[in-house]
């Protein structure tokens, strides 16, 4: 809802896409018949001179398309796999607006890195995974994030939201104060970060004079800013959709004989061997064991479980044009070394939605 960097206009110089140069994907041939609005004539008021929640004027060639990624961790891989499907099939987005994982996939399309992206997705094994994880206990999250920053910073470098050739949004949650921030203006790597920055997990990133956390918080699927940044079609894709049996109400339940409490003292020992047993007790504390949950699964399925609910009551309010669904339920939220499966989930996906894609694109020419 807050947009940063007052004092210039809004998501940059007003250029369309054809002053900006190369648009982020090559021209595709052989597009869809209701396919690729075609770009404003000058005489248009560009998109991204348009104040957010005023719509621009619409250009003859068809409505301002709008695509809003939602967040979902290593489900969020599934972007590129509908955003390779979507270019296949010759649409073009003049909006985008990316919440965690969506920012980051979304703001890689937009800035001209979907390739990057998608193979460095494509690379992570296990080991290249936890390589990443640089483990801290004395800052504000479990993992500093310093290595991923590095990682998204020699991908973007000083690219800024504003000299991007179409409207992009990564939403953030400021600490605090709960406020939905839309990242609109300025460094799209730090906007990207703070999207994805776990609470407890990643620490948060101060952007604009605010401390800022994931975005999912808020808003898991962006269609509203979206739609406020001048989409006349939104389509979203929802990246928890597929978790069926979750959320439902158990009416009756209690302790029974089979309930064993599980101790959690740990007899201290001295020297070398009490210094292992500490590191093997903070292990079995993040990663679980004896039946017990261990703190990354608490913290993932608390997240998860809020944004499902998150997600119901915000899409029911401001539904999209079209959901994009892709079956992920069997890709767990730190399934990173999994990234070709959840391609290939979201590319399906998206071949299922291209038909309501077109209808819907067709009958408001």
């Amino acid at each position: 809802m807050f947009d940063f960097f007052t004092g210039r206009t809004r998501n940059g110089h007003g250029l369309t896409t054809t002053d900006a140069g190369a648009s982020p994907a090559e021209p595709l041939t052989a597009p869809l018949p209701y396919a690729a609005p075609m770009a404003p004539s000058t005489a248009d008021t560009s998109i991204k001179q348009a104040p957010i929640g005023e719509s621009p004027i619409t250009h003859p060639s068809g409505p301002r398309l709008g695509l809003a990624l939602g967040g979902g961790a290593a489900r969020g891989f599934a972007h590129i796999g509908v955003l390779r499907t979507l270019l296949k099939a010759g649409l073009k987005f003049d909006i985008i607006a990316g919440t965690s994982i969506g920012a980051m996939a979304g703001g890689c399309y937009a800035a001209g890195h979907l390739d990057g992206f998608e193979e460095w997705a494509r690379s992570l094994t296990r080991r290249r995974v936890f390589g990443y994880l640089d483990f801290s206990l004395q800052g504000s999250g479990l993992i500093g994030g310093a290595r991923l920053a590095d990682k998204l910073n020699t991908t973007l470098g000083p690219m800024q939201i504003d000299d991007l050739p179409l409207r992009f949004a990564a939403i953030a949650t400021e600490i605090g104060t709960g406020h939905e921030i839309w990242l609109t203006r300025g460094r799209l790597a730090d906007a990207v970060r703070a999207s994805y920055s776990l609470p407890g997990v990643f620490a948060p990133v101060r952007v604009g004079g605010r401390w800022l956390m994931d975005g999912a918080l808020v808003n898991p699927v962006p269609v509203s800013a979206a739609r406020a940044l001048g989409a006349r079609v939104v389509v979203a894709i929802n990246l928890n959709a597929d978790l069926i049996g979750r959320g439902s109400t158990i009416a009756s339940h209690g302790s029974d004989d089979s309930d064993d409490i599980i101790g959690d003292f740990v007899e201290p020992h001295r020297g070398l061997r009490g210094m292992f047993a500490a590191e093997q007790t903070i292990k079995r504390q993040f990663l679980g064991g004896d039946g017990r949950p261990g703190f990354s699964t608490v913290m993932m399925e608390a997240f998860n479980i809020m944004q499902d609910r998150i997600t119901r009551a915000r899409l029911a309010g401001d539904p999209p044009d079209i959901t994009i669904n892709p079956r992920l339920g069997g890709i767990g939220l730190i399934d990173f070394h999994r990234a070709s499966e959840a391609i290939a989930l979201g590319a399906e996906a998206t071949e299922r939605a291209l038909d309501s894609i077109g209808e819907v694109i067709a009958a408001l020419k």
